[in-house]
């Protein structure tokens, strides 16, 4: 254990590019858990880490903007995908959703199969890399997510589902490469889950500060133990979930328990 690797100037930006991360995904992990569609934040964080690594293999610049457009076109046409599937197959959506999955990560392993450098690329697509978040990544990040917010609580989720799998498709693509698929899908289901028994501001409240409180412990934690953050930021998160729902369980829910 060593207290003296709490260091802010690191730290700071990986919780702050959290917290960004956790503005838009709290709120649609509700609606994801609510429409009955919880994996399709895994395809659709594999179908734009698919797109990244298709950027990759053909030479183009990390971080830059082909890839950025190479992520966004593959995760929207992940999205269209699913909206026709939805439409024409809705009853088996969520086995189709996992069949997509299957093959946005085998097609990346079929790219990374040449790649001597392969295997560090495929664990920080997963676990990601949020302890070396760029300014350049906050910037760019908190720009996006402000635009996203605005359109989400004014109205435009509602308007159909090709519009829900849009916005939902860059926000994952932009969170996915900073802080991995595990990360993604964490920061959208457990807070959602977790205030389940909640209604309105007060569980959307419950659910940022549960994902606020997670990420800087997990940070912090991950920094002492010099253990990897994705994966430590993961276990908090759900240690402090479970708590969270116990404590606002209706008491037939804990007697039964």
């Amino acid at each position: 254990m060593d207290l003296s690797a709490l260091d802010l100037s690191i730290l700071g930006p990986a919780l702050i590019a959290g917290l960004l991360v956790l503005a838009t995904h709290v709120p649609m992990g509700m609606q994801v858990l609510d429409r009955g569609i919880v994996f399709i934040d895994l395809a659709i964080a594999q179908i734009a880490g698919l797109g990244v690594i298709a950027a990759d293999f053909m030479g183009w610049e990390p971080q830059g903007m082909l890839v950025q457009v190479a992520a966004v076109a593959a995760a929207l046409a992940g999205a269209l995908l699913l909206t026709f599937t939805e439409r024409r197959a809705g009853r088996h959506q969520e086995a189709l959703i996992g069949v997509l999955f299957v093959l946005a990560a085998s097609g990346g392993l079929l790219l990374l199969a040449s790649n001597p450098h392969g295997g560090e690329h495929l664990k920080d697509l997963l676990v990601g890399q949020i302890l070396w978040v760029s300014p350049k990544q906050i910037v760019w990040l908190a720009v996006l997510t402000a635009v996203l917010l605005v359109l989400w609580f004014g109205g435009a989720s509602r308007r159909g589902s090709f519009v829900f799998y849009a916005l939902f498709s860059i926000a994952v693509t932009a969170s996915v490469q900073v802080v991995g698929v595990y990360l993604v899908f964490s920061s959208l289901i457990i807070p959602a889950l977790a205030t389940r028994n909640l209604a309105g501001t007060r569980r959307l409240l419950a659910a940022w500060a549960l994902g606020a409180v997670g990420y800087a412990l997990g940070l912090a934690a991950s920094a002492v133990l010099d253990l990897p953050s994705g994966a430590v930021i993961v276990w908090v998160l759900a240690v402090i979930g479970v708590v969270l729902a116990l404590a606002t369980a209706p008491a037939r829910e804990v007697a039964a328990a």
